[in-house]
């Protein structure tokens, strides 16, 4: 996950450089302290997938690019076959599985998302980004938490929601859940 990491930041940097915008430019667009976005940059620290959305809609890149240094392709169409997604280690907390990113000019983001479970002391990491988020449970069960007001969700349900709230996801029952998840 490290090499990803630094790969990303690479490419946060040359977005920066290539537009001549300040640290502290970007960070106000991401609505964090600019320490916060250089520590992204330097690929000392993870970065939240809420960070990168923010980016991309303020900056017009598509979050594609900024994950897997690729530019989408496709007008028409991008077909992504049974696990063939292209699959980032996003976080310690969040395992991704992009199934558009072939796609240019994409209004939605769906991802499979595997969230490993964790011991029951481990706190849940919480990340808001602009727009709406829809979650739909494949495999497992899972608590889910947006702005405090926590949920368990199982095999099938789904939620809508506001994802400039503070939310995030847990495993229950000592397994890992996967869920199908497009941000818009």
């Amino acid at each position: 996950m490290d090499e990803q990491i630094q790969e990303i930041a690479k490419r946060l940097c040359g977005l920066r450089d290539m537009l001549d915008i300040s640290p502290a430019d970007i960070a106000k667009v991401c609505h964090i302290p600019t320490e916060e976005y250089l520590g992204f940059e330097s690929g000392e620290k993870d970065i939240p997938i809420s960070v990168l959305q923010n980016i991309s809609k303020e900056y017009n890149v598509e979050m594609t690019a900024l994950l897997f240094g690729e530019e989408p392709k496709m007008k028409a169409y991008s077909l992504t076959r049974a696990g063939q997604g292209t699959a980032m280690e996003r976080t310690r907390a969040y395992k991704y599985q992009a199934l558009a990113s072939g796609f240019v000019g994409r209004k939605a983001d769906p991802f499979i998302v595997t969230v490993e479970s964790k011991p029951e002391t481990c706190p849940m990491y919480l990340n808001n980004h602009n727009g709406h988020e829809f979650n739909y449970v494949l495999e497992g069960s899972m608590l889910i938490s947006i702005d405090g007001h926590e949920m368990i969700l199982n095999e099938g349900d789904s939620i809508y929601f506001d994802s400039t709230r503070a939310h995030g996801l847990k495993a229950l029952k000592g397994k890992s859940v996967k869920i199908l998840a497009i941000i818009f």
